[in-house]
């Protein structure tokens, strides 16, 4: 499934830009700047096939990347970023609030969450909406390589927490691009729900 070769499709900035949902679809959503597109990249293991950034809320589209004939993986602007205009956060939490509501071929959410930090109240927020509106979502926790072991265990334990608290039982996965550590266990998990959809 991801030897098939990647391909930019469109940025749909809403859900009436989205190609057709002929294909079951993957996002990747969380704050700006945790490494959602060097996810993407290494899944795909292509260097810039999404476009990454220092830059936090570069990504003001959500970017849609076929795989073969496959499904497609679509990386959604990031929230939180306050340099942003109001006005331009607020629409854009419009239009990904309506994506992941009403967008039939959207098979599974990644929040992918910053390793070395805890959970904001909008990642909270977010995992609590998720399961209100019973979408299945799994939480990747990124920079895995930048702290150690026993600290990414303990990030992994609270998480976990906090996700008890409410009532969530989900996959958590430490990844790093550098390391690829959780890169096959992120790709079977997309495999599994990718081929449930179809």
């Amino acid at each position: 499934m991801f030897n098939a070769q990647p391909k930019f499709i469109t940025s749909a900035t809403k859900l009436e830009e989205c190609p057709p949902a002929s294909l079951p679809e993957v996002c990747f959503a969380g704050r700006s700047n945790v490494g959602k597109s060097s996810l993407i990249n290494a899944l795909l293991n292509k260097k810039n096939i999404a476009r990454t950034s220092n830059v936090p809320g570069k990504t003001q589209q959500m970017n849609y990347y076929k795989i073969g004939n496959e499904f497609f993986m679509v990386d959604l602007p990031g929230y939180g970023y306050a340099k942003v205009p109001k006005k331009e956060r607020e629409r854009w939490g419009k239009s990904i609030r309506n994506y992941l509501l009403d967008r039939e071929s959207l098979s599974l959410i990644l929040h992918v969450v910053d390793v070395r930090h805890e959970p904001s109240q909008l990642d909270e927020d977010f995992f609590y909406w998720m399961a209100m509106n019973e979408k299945p979502f799994s939480v990747v926790l990124s920079k895995s390589d930048k702290i150690s072991r026993n600290k990414v265990n303990q990030s992994k334990a609270r998480v976990r927490r906090i996700l008890k608290e409410m009532n969530i039982e989900i996959p958590i996965l430490p990844y790093s691009s550098d390391s690829r550590e959780g890169v096959p266990e992120i790709k079977d998990l997309i495999s599994e729900f990718v081929n449930h959809s179809k």
